[in-house]
């Protein structure tokens, strides 16, 4: 890298930061709101509603596998690309909407483009293109969707002033406009265009320096059979789960909750989902500096502890302050830990098969978010209350701190040569 230049891998972060705004804003932060504004119109239940988000995850889980191997095999760029049309036609379509029928259909492909386009193939592109700062360039990709968050007033103002199908119909055309152009800054790896991972050349073998840098930053490749062969893969990926109980939960339910449960306007949730966006913004950019520097295994335990403890906050509130409160624990929880588990996957694995096994990880870990927001409607519906179902998923969170303290590092696979 020439000096003074740009180091390109920091413009494949900032393609990433703006793909995961745009989901953010658009769908994630904003599903909430168009349950609340979809069940005024049509009348549907909480369950039907946790039904159709938990079915866009197991999509997630299912396609995982294929999609890290289409990635892996096709670069970052082409799936971005068919995301991203996926993705925004979607919408379009779910402008149209009048049947049960039709908004899963929809939702499916806005999930599925979501899915393509999303983190995943971000995720494989940067892993390649970082190795020393791996966790910190992680992070600012991922702070897109916290920062995508703190449009949701935005969007709620959008719903209510101009109703949900124009506000669907633009956010699809705005998803092609802004998304295809953007997924051409993404490049898959360095080498083929004369570049290194972190910009720094190799150092001469031998070297104090090039010893330290191998001995940091180099690692071992497993191949997909090598790393599902390890205990730890599952351990991560029944962790990961476990925190996403509360994720899916809270992303779906919140906002229903702070209105229909906790009588508050449509204005002061989101207003709590902005709270919640900055402190999970604010953790995403001090875990990824810490993540690079101390344990992630260690972080990632204490923020499992912070979820359950949120969720317990939200499932008992009485005032305002402890949905705030809330809001402050569980968004710097979810921005610390969420970037750290891939840095976590590519530190133990390796970056030739990242996509793949990432995706192989995906199969455990969309239950997590398939089955919050399922547990906590079901029982929200049967009880006329969150508070169960919160604090069940709360437990399990909690319960799921200990597949992080059982993840240790592989040994490197035997092979023979």
């Amino acid at each position: 890298m020439i000096r003074g230049q740009v180091f390109y891998g920091w413009w494949i972060v900032g393609a990433g930061f703006v793909l995961e705004a745009l989901m953010g804003a658009l769908l994630f932060h904003a599903y909430g709101a168009y349950v609340v504004l979809l069940r005024g119109e049509f009348g549907w239940s909480k369950t039907m509603f946790s039904a159709a988000f938990s079915m866009a995850r197991a999509e997630s889980g299912i396609l995982g596998p294929i999609q890290g191997w289409l990635t892996d095999r096709f670069g970052p760029r082409t799936m971005i690309r068919i995301g991203m049309i996926v993705f925004g036609v979607g919408f379009i379509l779910f402008s149209q909407i009048r049947s049960p029928f039709t908004f899963f259909v929809t939702f499916f492909l806005i999930a599925l483009g979501s899915s393509l386009g999303g983190y995943l193939p971000i995720a494989v592109a940067i892993v390649a293109w970082f190795r020393r700062r791996r966790s910190l360039a992680l992070s600012i990709s991922s702070t897109g969707m916290p920062v995508g968050g703190l449009l949701t007033p935005v969007v709620a103002l959008a719903l209510t002033g101009f109703g949900w199908r124009w506000t669907a119909f633009l956010s699809g055309v705005l998803i092609l406009v802004v998304g295809l152009p953007i997924a051409r800054l993404v490049h898959h790896r360095p080498e083929p265009r004369g570049e290194w991972p972190d910009g720094e050349p190799p150092a001469p073998a031998g070297t104090a320096t090039g010893d330290r840098r191998s001995a940091s930053a180099a690692g071992v490749d497993f191949t997909p059979r090598e790393a599902m062969r390890t205990p730890v893969l599952w351990y991560i990926s029944l962790g990961h789960g476990s925190a996403l109980l509360v994720v899916s939960a809270v992303t779906v339910h919140l906002i229903v909750h702070v209105t229909e449960g906790l009588g508050y306007s449509l204005q002061q949730a989101t207003a709590v989902v902005a709270l919640l966006t900055v402190m999970q913004a604010a953790g995403q950019l001090g875990g990824g500096w810490a993540g690079d520097r101390f344990s992630k295994r260690a972080i990632v335990v204490g923020c499992m502890v912070a979820h359950a403890a949120g969720l317990l906050l939200l499932a008992s509130a009485t005032a305002f302050s402890a949905v705030a409160a809330f809001a402050v624990l569980h968004g710097l929880a979810w921005g610390i830990r969420g970037p750290l588990m891939s840095a976590i996957r590519a530190d133990y694995f390796g970056s030739a098969s990242f996509g793949t096994i990432t995706g192989i990880s995906s199969m455990v870990v969309m239950f997590g978010m398939v089955g919050g927001p399922i547990i906590a409607g079901v029982l929200a519906d049967r009880t006329g209350s969150y508070e169960m179902g919160f604090r069940i998923l709360a437990g399990l969170a909690a319960l799921g701190s200990i597949f992080f303290v059982l993840a240790r590092r592989p040994s490197p696979p035997r092979r023979r040569h």
